[in-house]
């Protein structure tokens, strides 16, 4: 009897440890479980770049981002690559009238050595070299300011100049244009840009001055040209808005762009609502505003609202990237919409003014199978991948007449790439100007200046000459919304 007691009291403790280790195998496989999504989740972190999120592409970095081959959601056009047929170029050609000629003649033969004074002459070959003259020095003009005294009331009276003169010695239209035209067009910080006018125009200038001039044309043009083109873009059928960050004055702040094809006005401020009014355009707008997901925008119901098409796909394609098998819907969402963009296209190179109605309701059918099968696979999943992807699903289903605007309105683009276009110099100018701003004046200066700038590029003409119009007539204003 107290070996069958013995033996069962050994069952019961193995049984009781078996148990033990069937909760502790259980509790490890949960452990792992997390540490595998948590793993998973990490590494579909480090694969985020610019390409599958809305990071910007500076943000990549050349050490860490794997090299793999490019994706890129555009298609072949079948063009070579390179200079395209037809494109102009410039070849330079040889001048008849050289400033210099220097006839090389040979004086002896380089085989006997004989000379060859008086020789037949056989060829003469040409050979031309182009290069700039060195810098002149200024154009100087003096104005001699004569005052007479009236023989008849002895009043004094002085001559009028043809332009304005702020004191005895000043810099001309041209030397104002083209210090501007280095730190806002080709983005010079101040010290760099007056080092190349000393050394490119022969004029020695200093930082400081070169800074002030950028400010001289902000003043001329935040009253004139400032408002002539936001009232312009307030009543354009079609509008882009996006804004970035910039550093200045040791503080974070925004610089906010509301642009079409052919206009750009820049502002800075914050992020908020206020700020984004602050411009002068939105709370006006009728048209269709394109801009990303940001919900500071949410609050001008008087727009339709389009939603940038590049945006979603960067975000289906981190959601696929995060599990290629088990995210095959936001797959087929990207194919759908990039189908619906090359169907739009289509339609207006055909001069149509609207897709058909059932090119629209397939379009439509393939958006809402996409959400339902990705609303599919991702139930009762508590991964974090699963999580994101059930927030974008409930998105897009909310959001789908602002995603497909683009479908319904072939005057909609499909992404909002203009006002990322018309943005990116300010990060262009951080990067050179050592990362910020030292002043928020200047921040403020350049987005100003910037706006003129763009704006001119625009309708084709030259940011120097538009600047040099600036310092002397007055701005250049656009005649409308668009040419023609």
């Amino acid at each position: 009897m107290r070996l069958l007691a013995d033996r069962d009291a050994t069952i019961a403790a193995q049984a009781a440890t078996i148990a033990e280790q069937a909760r502790l195998v259980e509790r490890l496989v949960g452990q792992v479980e997390q540490l595998t999504d948590r793993v998973r989740e990490l590494d579909r972190q480090l694969g985020r770049d610019s390409t599958n999120s809305s990071w910007p592409s500076s943000s990549d970095s050349p050490y860490t981002k794997k090299k793999a081959k490019p994706r890129s959601s555009r298609t072949s056009m079948g063009r070579p690559r390179g200079k395209q047929p037809g494109a102009t170029g410039a070849t330079r050609q040889m001048v008849d009238d050289p400033d210099e000629i220097h006839t090389i003649d040979p004086s002896l033969c380089a085989d006997c050595g004989f000379p060859l004074a008086g020789a037949a002459r056989l060829t003469t070959r040409r050979h031309q070299i182009f290069d700039p003259p060195p810098p002149p020095r200024p154009y100087v003009i003096e104005y001699r300011i004569v005052t007479r005294v009236c023989p008849c009331c002895a009043a004094t009276t002085e001559g009028l100049t043809p332009v304005p003169l702020a004191g005895r010695l000043v810099w001309g239209p041209r030397m104002l244009a083209r210090a501007v035209w280095l730190v806002c067009a080709h983005h010079l910080p101040i010290r760099r840009a007056a080092a190349v006018l000393t050394v490119m125009v022969g004029a020695t200038v200093s930082a400081g001055w070169a800074g002030g001039v950028r400010a001289r044309a902000a003043r001329l043009l935040e009253n004139t040209f400032l408002p002539h083109v936001r009232a312009l873009i307030a009543a354009a059928p079609v509008a882009h808005a996006d804004e970035t960050t910039a550093r200045a004055d040791g503080a974070l702040r925004y610089v906010h762009v509301a642009a079409t094809d052919y206009l750009t006005a820049l502002h800075t401020g914050d992020r908020t609502a206020e700020t984004i009014d602050a411009g002068g355009i939105w709370p006006a707008f009728t048209g269709v505003l394109m801009r990303d997901g940001y919900q500071g925008y949410t609050h001008l119901t008087r727009a339709l609202h389009a939603w940038c098409g590049a945006h979603t796909l960067r975000d289906l394609r981190s959601i696929h990237d995060g599990d290629r098998g088990g995210q095959v819907w936001a797959d087929a969402m990207a194919t759908t919409l990039l189908d619906a963009h090359h169907a739009a296209c289509d339609a207006r190179d055909a001069g149509a003014n609207a897709l058909a109605p059932e090119a629209v309701a397939l379009i439509r059918n393939h958006y809402r199978g996409a959400l339902a099968r990705g609303e599919t696979d991702n139930h009762g999943d508590r991964s974090s991948l699963a999580h994101d992807a059930r927030t974008l699903i409930r998105r897009m289903r909310r959001e789908e007449d602002m995603i497909l605007r683009f479908v319904v309105d072939l005057t909609v683009p499909f992404s909002n790439n203009q006002a990322e276009r018309d943005v990116r110099p300010v990060k262009v100018q951080q990067r050179t100007s050592g990362g910020c701003w030292r002043t928020l004046a200047g921040l403020v200066d350049f987005a100003v200046v910037q706006s003129y700038l763009s704006t001119a590029t625009k309708w084709g003409l030259d940011t120097l000459d538009v600047l040099e119009r600036l310092f002397t007539t007055g701005p250049w204003l656009p005649p409308a919304a668009e040419p023609g």
